[in-house]
């Protein structure tokens, strides 16, 4: 529950800023960048302290190396948290969690059948919901910046570039 609260909190503070007057902050593209980018640092972050035991009894039985894969996946979350944050790399750091996002849920349906869960956010449906919300967030994002990305300079040598939030 905590990673749909820092998404949908830091995604709201940075669309109220803003609308009220923080000018590189209006494009609701990059307010939705930033509360990407927390909650990824969350949730990598977790990989390597607090729930890291957790998330390792997460893995289901038929994948090799849990840990391993624990500690991958955290470093790849960190990396695409801090990749949506900078303008070069946004859509492929935005594609590259939205398929870790992909290949990771069998590991949430594992966690949530297997009787390991124990909140209530943690059963199937909700915890399928959540993926979903952060699914559809990056998922937004790749395709914002995938259909407004620069273009090349014409053969007159004009500048035929999108306006880039």
């Amino acid at each position: 529950m905590e990673p749909l609260i820092v998404l949908i909190g830091i995604t709201a503070a940075l669309l109220i800023a803003g609308a009220a007057g923080v000018k590189r902050l209006r494009p609701w593209p990059v307010a939705l960048r930033g509360g990407v980018a927390a909650m990824f640092m969350l949730t990598g972050t977790v990989h390597f302290v607090w729930m890291r035991e957790e998330l390792i009894s997460m893995v289901p039985p038929y994948l090799p190396y849990p840990g391993f894969l624990v500690t991958l996946t955290g470093v790849l979350e960190l990396a695409g948290a801090l990749g949506v944050l900078w303008r070069p790399t946004v859509p492929w750091a935005a594609g590259g969690l939205s398929l870790l996002l992909i290949i990771m849920f069998p590991a949430n349906v594992h966690y949530a059948l297997s009787g390991l869960a124990v909140k209530p956010e943690s059963a199937l449906f909700p915890r399928t919901l959540m993926q979903i919300v952060f699914l559809s967030a990056s998922l937004a994002i790749l395709i914002y910046y995938l259909r407004h990305r620069p273009m090349r300079r014409n053969s007159n040598g004009v500048d035929t570039n999108t306006v880039r939030p």
